[in-house]
């Protein structure tokens, strides 16, 4: 029998969600509206994604190009813009750009040139943000920090691609002092982005933070966060 999305219960925790980032904002001295409230709708129904649509969420993320070609078809974010924030693989890309507003996880020159490449078909700019494994894990996709420059000096000479910022997944996943420091190195290594390409106003989205974390990663500097069982409860 298929799963019928309870309204009043979404309400509540984008809500709570809301609330949260409220605080979090606060206690940095930050203005709420400067952080955007992505729901990640990693495996949710249309019906789902389309109820919480109606809410106070600013965009969606999809991990899987067929939920986001789905979702699309479907009419279901009603209008509100969605991000790829999930591992995408070269020979996928043209099912991606032109559908997601940001490709948030852009890790390598390859897969980067071939967006650009598809971008440059599609006769588009495509909005990318490269993703960052701040902890260096094996188990993680992302670039290392030091491999940002020379992505950055290639997406510059890259007319078809626009880099709006950077994306990491930290190593800890709550609010403790360990998750902050991760998320700190991430803002300073954004900053020292900016700084290094003066000219790019458009180096605005520090996308960091999710349903466990993103209270530390508000404090420290996120724009966005990626909220998913926070919004939407365990998937079944």
């Amino acid at each position: 029998m298929a799963h019928t999305p309870d309204m009043a219960l979404l309400a509540d925790r984008v809500a709570a969600v809301r609330f949260h980032m409220a605080l979090a904002a606060a206690q940095a001295g930050r203005r709420p509206d400067e952080i955007k409230l992505c729901a990640a709708c990693k495996s949710r129904s249309s019906e789902e994604v389309r109820l919480s649509a109606g809410l106070e969420i600013d965009l969606f993320g999809e991990n899987r190009m067929q939920e986001l070609a789905a979702h699309m078809a479907d009419g279901a974010y009603l209008g509100k813009p969605c991000h790829f924030i999930g591992h995408l693989q070269t020979n996928k890309v043209r099912r991606v750009v032109g559908q997601a507003a940001i490709i948030e996880s852009v890790s390598s020159i390859r897969l980067l040139s071939a967006i650009a490449a598809e971008a440059r078909k599609q006769g588009i700019v495509q909005d990318i943000l490269f993703e960052i494994n701040i902890g260096e894990e094996d188990s993680k996709m992302g670039a290392s920090a030091e491999a940002l420059w020379p992505m950055m000096d290639d997406a510059a000479s890259l007319p078809s691609v626009r880099l709006r910022g950077l994306m990491a997944i930290p190593p800890a996943f709550d609010n403790s002092p360990e998750s902050r420091r991760w998320f700190a190195m991430m803002r300073a290594l954004f900053e020292k982005a900016r700084a290094r390409h003066p000219g790019s106003a458009h180096l605005d989205t520090l996308s960091m933070g999710m349903t466990g974390s993103y209270i530390a990663a508000i404090e420290e500097g996120a724009t966005l966060i990626r909220v998913g069982t926070g919004i939407y409860g365990e998937r079944s």
